[in-house]
This record gives structure tokens, sequence and C-alpha cells, in this order.
């Protein structure tokens, strides 16, 4: 059975694509049928994909090499954030300094909890400034990694699990805080966890969405000059 597997998952171009939709919607049925925040499609299909690489003893880069399809997605689908944000240029406008002082709040928080937390777990100056980038969208944190000096596959590591646990806990956090204005919503979840928890800030709404779109780029730029600040503090 195994070897089946094996040599379907070798020869066959898209077997990543379809392993990795199946998984998603697996987990969409999963998140719609219990309404929980674990149940997270993007977790939960990461979980599957590990789990039958493994079983299966399939390699990695089979895996990959049709899983990369789904890649050429992400930049049009980046892109569309801007849509949400166009709708709403008037309400960006009239709000500029706030939602621009909102997002440097949350990046500086980023990297002083960063900064304290390395100090408090004794951790080196290469994990420091590997976890340095972990809020922001993958593309701005690899090269932000590379150029500080980091262990790069850490802090893609990082990056997802900082996006999907925003995801997960975003409307919860909000509630429990009574956080009730729908600008100051988007801000956080933009600036704190990336594209993922922009998709539960578009759950939320419009504005949500829209803010936390812009959160993203504007929080990337930010991040970065940041860390060229913190990466000397330890």
């Amino acid at each position: 059975m195994n070897n089946v597997v094996q040599d379907f998952a070798a020869n066959s171009l898209f077997f990543g694509v379809v392993i990795t939709l199946f998984t998603y919607e697996f987990g969409m049925y999963l998140k719609n049928k219990f309404k929980l925040a674990i149940f997270n499609p993007i977790v939960v299909s990461i979980a599957c994909i590990i789990v039958v690489l493994l079983v299966f003893k399939i390699d990695v880069g089979d895996y990959t090499e049709g899983a990369q399809y789904i890649s050429y997605l992400l930049t049009p689908a980046t892109i569309c954030l801007a849509v949400p944000l166009y709708e709403k240029v008037e309400l960006l406008k009239k709000h500029m300094v706030a939602i621009l002082v909102g997002i440097f709040s949350g990046v500086l928080s980023s990297a002083v909890s960063i900064l304290l937390m390395s100090m408090a777990f004794g951790l080196n100056h290469e994990a420091y400034v590997t976890l340095l980038p972990k809020s922001i969208t993958t593309a701005i944190g690899i090269g932000l990694s590379e150029e500080c000096g980091g262990i790069v596959t850490i802090t893609v590591a990082a990056i997802v699990i900082t996006g999907n646990l925003g995801n997960m806990i975003a409307e919860f956090i909000c509630k429990t805080c009574k956080i009730e204005e729908p600008i100051a919503k988007g801000i956080a979840i933009g600036t704190s966890s990336h594209a993922c928890g922009t998709s539960k800030a578009m759950e939320m709404g419009e504005v949500e969405g829209a803010m936390s779109g812009l959160s993203i780029g504007v929080a990337g730029l930010m991040t970065v000059v940041v860390s060229m600040i913190f990466v000397n503090f330890w």
C-alpha cells in the first residue's frame, strides 16, 4: 500500500494540490460542524498532511512539487485584500493618524515582547533575531530573518504558528477585552497575525477586513525598521 501511494505521489504532478485541497475542505467541514476555533482549516490541513507524509513515507519534495502550484495564487489573493481597503478609503483618510499609531504600537509591542522573552528564557542572539519577524507576512519575514542572521526555517514556522493562532483566538480576545470598534479590531488582528488573521477579520466584517489588510503591509515595513534597531539589543 505504501509503495502504491509513494509511486502516485512521485509521479502525479498534482498530488500536492489534491491532498492540500482535500485536507483543507476536511478542516472546513470540522469547523462548520463543531463551531470550535481549534478546528481551524489551515491547522487541520497542516496536521493531516504531516500525518499522511509520515504514514506513507512520502518524500516532502514530491509533495512540494505539486503543492507549489497553490503558491502561485498567493500573490493575486494578497492583491485582492486591497479591494475592501479601496472601498473604505474615506474611513482610512479620516482616521489615518490613529491607524498608523495603532499599527506602530502593535509592531513595537511584538518586538519588545520577543526581547523580554528572549532574556527570560536565555535565548541566544540567533534565536532572538529568528523570532523578531514572527508577526509579519512570510515574504518580508524570510528576507528580514536572513538579513539579521536568523534561522529562516524556524522563522517561517513561527510566522505560520503566529498567524494561525491569531486566526483561532482573535474573535475570543476581542470579546474578552470588550473591543467593539471595527477599526481597532482590524488593526490589532492584521498587525499581530498577518494574512491568516486577516481572513478571520474579513469574516468579522468589511471594516475589520479592510483595516487588517492595510495593517499587513504597513506593519511589515515598520517591522523591518524596528527590527534593525532591536537586533542590537540582545
